[in-house]
């Protein structure tokens, strides 16, 4: 199904969206001037949304839309309570022989390094020079070289490796929005945060927190509660999930961590069929994988729970569509690879404890 992506700024009349010819939907971003309040997905009739569909699907933002417009006209911003903090970043980018996609988020930070901020590029296990001479063509961006394969091998080398006080990740194949670092940063002047990406009560629970590709994390955090874990994510058999791990502990020491929608990070979806559904079974694979390195190394009895739960929410009503032979749904083959991801889960996390034994941490 072909969507356009089209952002509608609420400050202003909203009109039609047109010249979406050849597409059947369309993502709108509805925004209060540059910030974020929500989206919705809407049909597209003979290339254009008409202005009442607009309209209406705004009125079922909710309140952020009228808290975006109330902050306005007050002045008020409750990440500005405790003063703006001065810290120093460095953004990490982790990459492999990507180096195309690589120079469009270069472009895209172009600014932080003449701002105070520093740009890291790790490069993990390079088959090619290719990427050290994408990053020679920019002026203040630091190139790592980090020859262990994996995703989170090369994470934990960015940790290392910077010298802000906070580290905040964006992918290769990322497009940050040029308010994207302020708006992470704004958010640690509160001493209690310790990352910054999303929102959510339960520490098992983390999916709807947010994803590596725009994350944040205060450098110090990770003395405490040890580095990535280095079983886990690409490059090793569990595909994914070091992200989350991550954000389990954190939550599970009691830490913060904060959601901002104002920190927008465009990301590259997958170019074909096969290889979205290849991308969906990588995160079946991943989620299990961690679910299964807490249960047996840190007595997590809780993901039993969490576990059934989305089989049961997720998995199981598809898989009771498929036995009553009923119609597909257009997700179908896609829920049906994230399931059979789970069931790989487990003995990936244990192939990939045969390799790297403490995953790093202590």
């Amino acid at each position: 199904m072909a969507t356009r992506i089209r952002n509608v700024d609420l400050s202003s009349a909203v009109g039609p969206l047109e010249g979406m010819a050849g597409c059947s939907r369309c993502m709108v971003v509805f925004r209060w001037r540059t910030r974020v309040v929500g989206r919705s997905f809407l049909n597209v009739q003979n290339g254009r949304v008409d202005a009442a569909d607009v309209l209406s699907a705004s009125r079922s933002l909710g309140t952020d839309a009228l808290r975006a417009w109330l902050e306005e006209t007050l002045g008020y911003d409750e990440r500005d309570l405790r003063g703006t903090p001065s810290y120093r970043a460095t953004v990490a980018i982790c990459t492999r022989e990507r180096a195309d996609s690589l120079d469009g988020v270069l472009k895209a930070i172009g600014n932080l390094p003449r701002e105070g901020h520093e740009v890291l590029v790790v490069d993990n296990a390079p088959q090619t020079d290719q990427t050290r001479q994408v990053v020679e063509r920019y002026t203040g961006v630091r190139y790592v070289c980090e020859v262990v394969p994996g995703l989170n091998m090369a994470r934990n080398r960015a940790m290392r490796e910077a010298s802000g006080d906070i580290v905040a990740f964006t992918d290769d194949d990322a497009v940050p929005e040029s308010g994207w670092l302020d708006n992470l940063i704004r958010n640690f002047s509160d001493l209690r945060v310790q990352c910054v990406t999303g929102q959510r009560d339960n520490p098992i629970a983390v999916g709807q927190i947010g994803v590596g590709a725009n994350m944040a994390i205060r450098r110090r955090v990770i003395a405490e509660v040890g580095p990535f874990d280095e079983r886990l994510d690409g490059g090793m058999p569990t595909r994914s999930g070091g992200d989350h791990e991550m954000f389990v502990r954190l939550l599970s020491a009691g830490h913060r961590i904060v959601y901002d929608p104002a920190a927008v990070s465009w990301h590259r979806h997958r170019r074909t069929h096969r290889e979205l559904v290849d991308t969906i079974y990588g995160y079946g694979v991943g989620v299990y994988a961690m679910f299964t390195g807490l249960l047996l190394e840190r007595r997590e009895l809780g993901v039993l729970k969490q576990a059934w739960r989305w089989f049961r929410g997720a998995h199981l009503p598809e898989l009771r569509r498929m036995l009553l032979q009923r119609p597909a749904t257009a997700t179908s083959e896609l829920v049906a690879a994230e399931f059979r991801g789970c069931l790989q889960g487990p003995a990936a996390w244990l192939a990939a404890r045969r390799q790297r034994p403490t995953g790093g941490l202590r």
